[in-house]
């Protein structure tokens, strides 16, 4: 009973925070920032929520208690920003939350009274609520990089023919994301960022690698590779994403391949557990009973 109790102050507390950490971690507008910090309209003063900001005054000195090194504390933020959290303050947020619900489900145990029977629980919960926010934030990750893999042969095509009808590759990007973002909002930024990169003065290289750092996608790594090659030898840019969009559909139909190709192995456990059990208890179930009986009269009946 305790054990119960303890996994359910848990689990409610977790859920508390987690709904008052999606409120707070929620990305902000990133193309508007990028313009105010370049100047192109005035700064507009926002105004944060009440319980926003306390709640991430709470977690400021929490994430301070946590001990990350300067390592750590880097790859934590690249992985918040290919999430598409990519403000200073989500970093104290997301640190902040693993203390919380470490102490959450260190409580949790000792409130309850089970961590003293079960020192495995007192080490267990607690750790759980402490990894809870890394498998969450690596499941954002993926799938963001999931929907930026989809969406970038339409952007390839629609950069083609923006590029064929005279535009330059930076305007044809910046075209191309404005009309990308009612359906792939995730790619659109990214492109928007790296126009704004490009017109505050970078080279488009390093703006092209720092757009792979972003998104982490394999796909746009050989993209900005293909980019970065072709502004070199000044070799044709329709021509180049036209045979890279079709390289991307012929990979995207592959894996496609693949994975059907998986089904069949992936079904073999759940076929064995919930089909062949059940017809072995329905066929041999009957026979085992009458043996039972034959051999031993009184016990079987």
């Amino acid at each position: 009973m305790t054990f119960v109790l303890a996994i359910l102050i848990f689990v409610t507390v977790t859920l508390a925070v987690f709904a008052f950490g999606a409120a707070a971690m929620a990305p902000t507008s990133v193309l508007g920032s990028r313009l105010r910090a370049l100047g192109w309209q005035r700064p507009e003063v926002e105004e944060k929520p009440a319980i926003k900001e306390r709640f991430e005054q709470a977690l400021n000195p929490l994430s301070k208690a946590l001990p990350l090194s300067a390592s750590e504390m880097s790859r934590t933020r690249a992985w918040l920003v290919q999430a598409g959290y990519r403000d200073a303050r989500h970093l104290t947020i997301y640190s902040g939350i693993r203390m919380l619900l470490g102490l959450v489900g260190l409580a949790a145990v000792v409130l309850s009274g089970a961590g003293l029977n079960s020192p495995m629980l007192l080490v267990g919960i607690p750790a759980l609520g402490f990894f809870i926010p890394r498998f969450i934030l690596k499941r954002m990750i993926k799938d963001r990089q999931l929907r930026i893999r989809l969406a970038l042969p339409d952007a390839l095509d629609l950069t083609v023919i923006c590029v064929e009808a005279g535009l330059a590759l930076d305007q044809a990007m910046m075209r191309v994301g404005e009309d990308l973002r009612p359906s792939h909002p995730d790619l659109s930024d990214e492109f928007h960022l790296l126009t704004l990169e490009m017109r505050a003065g970078k080279p488009r290289a390093e703006a092209l690698r720092n757009l792979v750092v972003r998104t982490g996608v394999d796909d746009v790594r050989s993209l900005v590779a293909t980019l970065v090659q072709t502004d070199r030898f000044g070799t044709s840019v329709a021509q180049a994403l036209r045979v890279h969009s079709d390289s991307l559909r012929t990979e995207r139909r592959q894996r496609a391949e693949e994975q059907a190709a998986k089904t069949t192995i992936k079904m073999v456990p759940p076929l064995v557990v919930f089909v062949l059990v059940p017809i072995l208890f329905v066929t041999i179930g009957p026979a085992v009973i009458q043996l039972v009986r034959m051999l031993l009269p009184e016990g079987g009946r």
